[in-house]
């Protein structure tokens, strides 16, 4: 997994509540086990009509929203059924955060661990961000993860929560399995100690 840095990206609005995972990748594209061009399913049938040819209407199809790299979505964003391919699809697609009221909890952890980040505002904030890029599709916000702010176009921040270790595998480019071999060494050590030399 790659670093997180700080980053400005513009918004593309999706503003409906309870967006789930298989509206996000429908089950159809989920037999798979390799993330590499689910960014191209991703909401598929929102996305296409039938005959495959893109639906002029649908936001990520707009012109002034292409290769925006801020979901703001709707409240309770990822409900549904746990699937993994739901952040492999935003990442694949492009997107470097969501921005929702809330999630649901599945797959707040799934994206965290696939290098997504969710960010959780309060409906004040929300709001205005909907009325700011409704209004003015170029603007951009930008993130910084080690803070924990985004900064509006105002200037003006906005701090968002986030699990501690969470940040600190975002941050460091690692996953879990990556975080507990930085103590290998202190492991062994603990065994050693603990069974002795033949373990």
């Amino acid at each position: 997994m790659n670093h997180f840095p700080e980053f400005a990206s513009r918004i593309a609005p999706l503003l409906v509540n309870d967006i789930d995972t298989d509206q996000i990748i429908p089950a159809r594209f989920l037999k798979v086990t390799d993330k590499a061009g689910l960014g191209a399913s991703l909401f598929a049938d929102w996305r296409f009509q039938p005959d495959g040819s893109p639906k002029a209407e649908f936001v990520l199809n707009q012109p002034q929203h292409r290769g925006a790299g801020i979901l703001l979505a709707g409240n309770n964003f990822g409900c549904g059924s746990s699937r993994e391919h739901a952040p492999w699809a935003l990442v694949g697609y492009g997107f470097r955060a969501v921005i929702s009221t809330s999630f649901a909890d599945i797959f707040k952890n799934n994206a965290l661990k696939n290098a997504l980040l969710p960010i959780t505002v309060d409906t004040s904030v929300h709001r205005k961000l909907s009325e700011l890029v409704l209004n003015e599709p170029s603007v951009e916000l930008s993130v910084d993860l080690e803070s924990q702010t985004f900064r509006m176009p105002d200037g003006g921040t906005v701090r968002f929560p986030i699990d501690g270790f969470a940040k600190s595998c975002l941050l460091n480019g690692t996953d879990d399995l990556g975080y507990l071999l930085r103590f290998e060494k202190q492991i062994e050590e603990y065994e050693t100690m603990r069974f002795g030399s033949g373990v």
